[in-house]
């Protein structure tokens, strides 16, 4: 078997934002808090490749840093950065260096996890570029992203024995949430539960570790940490939902990921169940359509994506997105009213419309 060649990365500057970050829409309304969350990221974004490519081996070390830079928008150190904004001024000495570790190491499962879907999902391009599995192969492609789960397992040790539990809790989340998805409803389950209860785990739960695990290391009151926690889960399930809608309504250039990917694999996303449960020939050649299992070729995609379009099932999907949209503002109500929570409130916004 022929060894993989190293990569050539794709373009990032590590010394400001990324330029897709989820900050360049987000538009704080307090100056400063918009300065300290641009150099927080900036910071973060350096100290993410540092850990990433901190092995002997340079090899492992320039694969690792592809897949980070290849790997989201970076709303969890975000989040990281925002849920730090609500502990004690002045803060402690060490709370800089604590909370970037803490943004880090959310990012590195979530990294891991999206590598990893690629794998289960046989994924050819993760935002613009070729998938770890479609450049090197499954196997080197797991074992990449199992590192980086080790490097975020060391990282929340060093952060302490709390931040040690929320990790192993959020990380058993995302595993549970994964093989729920893998295994389909239980006898009797309802599609549209065991779908939220996916959501709940794959994607809520590493949002919510974010708040939780940036309030903990800025020493945030435990009432504040709590409150931040409840958003996030919240927030998350407004991410996943619009995620749901962008795979079949939106450029992939703009998405990040091929169009269709979830028809592909046979994940049935929100939308899909939804126009399944209605009735009429349009419904009833969509059943046929899927059937089989996942759509492999191209004109199946587009037209189970034509028929999702002309049902109602956008439209309710949306409806919904809306509602838990409007549940993560309300979870704000708990916080105190400091510049973050407006952030966090305009976040809500940005991510409930990236699909629209």
């Amino acid at each position: 078997m022929t060894a993989p060649t190293a990569p050539t990365a794709p373009t990032a500057l590590a010394d400001e934002p990324r330029p897709d970050s989820l900050l360049a829409r987000l538009a704080p309304p307090d100056p400063a808090l918009a300065d300290r969350l641009r150099h927080g990221l900036a910071h973060a974004e350096t100290r993410l490749r540092e850990v990433a490519a901190d092995v002997p081996d340079a090899r492992v070390a320039e694969w690792s840093r592809y897949l980070i830079e290849a790997g989201g928008k970076r709303l969890r150190p975000l989040l990281v950065l925002l849920a730090a904004e609500f502990g004690a001024a002045p803060p402690p000495a060490d709370r800089s260096d604590r909370v970037l570790d803490a943004a880090v190491m959310v990012e590195l499962i979530h990294v891991a996890s999206l590598h990893h879907d690629d794998v289960m999902d046989g994924a050819r391009s993760r935002h613009g570029v070729p998938s770890a599995p479609a450049r090197w192969g499954n196997r080197t492609a797991v074992h990449l992203g199992n590192r980086l789960l080790s490097r975020a397992a060391r990282l929340a040790a060093d952060l302490g024995g709390e931040v040690v539990g929320l990790q192993g809790g959020a990380t058993e989340r995302l595993v549970r949430g994964q093989l729920r998805e893998l295994t389909g409803p239980a006898a009797g389950e309802s599609p549209l539960t065991h779908h939220f209860a996916v959501i709940a785990d794959k994607t809520a739960s590493l949002i919510s570790l974010a708040l939780r695990v940036g309030g903990t290391a800025a020493d945030v009151p435990a009432p504040v940490v709590r409150a931040l926690a409840g958003y996030g889960e919240y927030l998350g399930i407004v991410f996943q939902l619009s995620d749901d809608l962008l795979d079949f309504a939106a450029d992939p250039a703009e998405s990040g990921k091929d169009t269709g990917t979830d028809l592909a694999v046979g994940v049935r996303t929100l939308p899909v169940l939804l126009a399944l449960s209605e009735d009429g020939p349009r419904a009833a050649e969509l059943r046929r359509l899927l059937e089989g299992g996942p759509l492999a070729d191209e004109g199946g995609r587009r037209r189970a994506a034509e028929l999702l379009r002309s049902s109602t099932a956008e439209a309710r999907a949306r409806e919904l997105l809306h509602s838990y949209a409007a549940d993560a503002r309300d979870a704000l109500s708990a916080l105190p009213d400091v510049p973050a929570r407006a952030a966090l409130d305009a976040l809500v916004g940005v991510v409930e419309h990236r699909s629209s």
